[in-house]
Formats: C-alpha cells, structure tokens, sequence
C-alpha cells in the first residue's frame, strides 16, 4: 500500500506507451482509409498529443465547471477548511483547494494534476448529513486519491477514452462516406478496411472496459488508504452507509465523463456492479473497512 504512488507512476507511463500504440494503430488505419498510413498515424499522433496537453493542463478546471464546484473560502465552511487542513497535513502533502457543489445528494471527488495542484470537492448534502468523523472519512479517501497520484493516472484514462473515441467516430465517418472510392484498389485495401471498421468499433468499448476496471480499483485503494490516514475505518465505513442510503443521489451536473470521480456513482442507483459500473459495490466496501 506504502509503494502506491510508485506504482501509479509506473501505470501512468505504461498507460501512456499503449495510449500511443492504439492512437498509432488507429492514425494507420485512417491513413489507409486516405490513401497514406504515414500521414494518417502522424497525424493522429500530432492530435494525441495536443489534445492530451490541453487536457492535462486544463482538464482539472473544466471538470470543475462542467460540475458546477465553486471555491470556497474558510469564512463560509471552517469546518470542511479544518478538515481538509489537517488531513494534508497528516498525509504530508500541499492542502488541496476546497470547493462546493450545491446539490443535496451525498457526494464528493479529487481531481488535479498532483498533489501540489489539486481540489477536493463535496456536495452541500454530504456537508449537512455526514457527523465530524464521517466527513473525515470522506475527506481522506479523497486525499488519498491526490496523495497516490490517483487524480493524475485518472485523468490520462479520460484522455486516453476521449482521443480514442474521437479517432474511432472519425474513421467509421471516413469508412462509410470516403473509404468506398478506394475499394476497387485491391483485396490488401479491402483487408486493412475491414480490420479498421473492426478496431474502429472495438477500440472505444476496450478502452472504457479498462478505464472502469482501473476506476474500481482505485476505489478500493483509496478506501484502505483513507482509513489509514484517519486511523478510524469506522468514519468512513458509517459515510458510505450513508451515501448509500441517500434517496436521491443523482448529482445534478454530473455526466458519464466524469462519474469515476465521485466516491460513489452520482447517478440513480443500479440493482447490481458490473463490467461497466465506475463503482465496486458500495456494500462490498464498507465490509471490507469494517473488517480491517
């Protein structure tokens, strides 16, 4: 658990290298679709790499906004700035910026692009519901996440979905209405087509299976971790019954790009976790921290 950040280090570098193999892989085809892979995967490395700039610059404020967070100061929640102050203390890090959504459902997320860049935000319901040692336990799960440098490894997931989604949209588009002209150019051609047409649909459904998979278990991590930093699992044990119990816990500005985020699925709740949940079973983690 200590070697986490290492870890998420690593992962972020071996996420970036098959980013690049599948953005490549994709430009090639496009390029094939056009009539010159060289382009076509240079091309689509020169969009990977501004767009993943942009975002890895500005993403963390766009989900902000697209959230409707508003940053707060000490004078309006002294209790959540306390908390959020000891915290970063306790965890050795810069204190994250704090902001607020107004939404009764019970929520929160971290994002940033490092512990010396990052915000913790929680909902005005979770603020009025959850007792002193449940907002801690709340707070620290997401400190957690900056700590483990959870918020950098999650935010190239979202950039690794998005270039790929993109990419995949643009040659089944170039497939259906420019691919034709080039049909008569050989079986080889008519090949290459059918594996782009093929990776085109498969990639995106690939990449957000991955992307939900890393979501879950970095759910689970930031749990262990958050009930470490507090020394009391029970806090956030008692929160997570809590959120889970919430009558209405659809996050009003919350969409499907930013849904992992949240320490519990901001969406109306489902009968059961599957392959496409961004959440383990709410159930299966207040077990596991009532039984550490």
């Amino acid at each position: 658990m200590f070697d986490e950040v290492s870890r998420n280090k690593r992962n972020s570098i071996f996420l970036i290298l098959i980013f690049l193999v599948i953005i490549s892989i994709l430009g090639v085809i496009l390029g094939a679709i056009w009539g010159s892979i060289y382009f076509g995967g240079i091309l689509a490395l020169i969009f990977a790499i501004i767009y993943s700039l942009i975002v890895f610059k500005s993403g963390d404020k766009m989900i902000l906004s697209m959230s409707g967070a508003k940053e707060v100061k000490k004078s309006e929640y002294p209790h959540l700035f306390h908390t959020v102050e000891g915290l970063a203390i306790a965890a050795g890090i810069p204190t994250p910026k704090a902001y607020v959504i107004k939404d009764s459902a019970l929520n929160a997320f971290a994002t940033g692009k490092d512990p010396s860049n990052a915000a913790i935000t929680v909902t005005t319901g979770l603020l009025e519901k959850l007792n002193r040692q449940e907002l801690e336990g709340v707070i620290a799960h997401e400190m957690s996440h900056i700590k483990n440098y959870d918020i950098r490894f999650m935010m190239l997931t979202v950039v690794m979905v998005g270039v790929v989604l993109l990419l995949s949209d643009f040659i089944l588009r170039s497939f259906w209405f420019g691919g034709g002209r080039r049909r008569d150019s050989g079986n080889s051609h008519l090949i290459i087509l059918l594996i782009g047409l093929a990776l085109a649909i498969l990639a995106p459904i690939v990449v957000q299976l991955v992307r939900l998979s890393i979501s879950r278990k970095r759910e689970y991590m930031a749990d262990a971790s958050g009930a470490i930093l507090t020394r009391y699992p029970e806090g956030l044990a008692s929160a997570l019954e809590k959120i889970k119990d919430d009558p209405d816990p659809l996050v009003d500005k919350a969409n499907r790009a930013t849904a992992h985020l949240f320490i519990s699925s901001p969406f109306r709740k489902v009968k059961k976790s599957s392959l496409w949940s961004t959440h383990p079973p709410i159930n299966d983690r207040i077990k596991k921290l009532r039984g550490m």
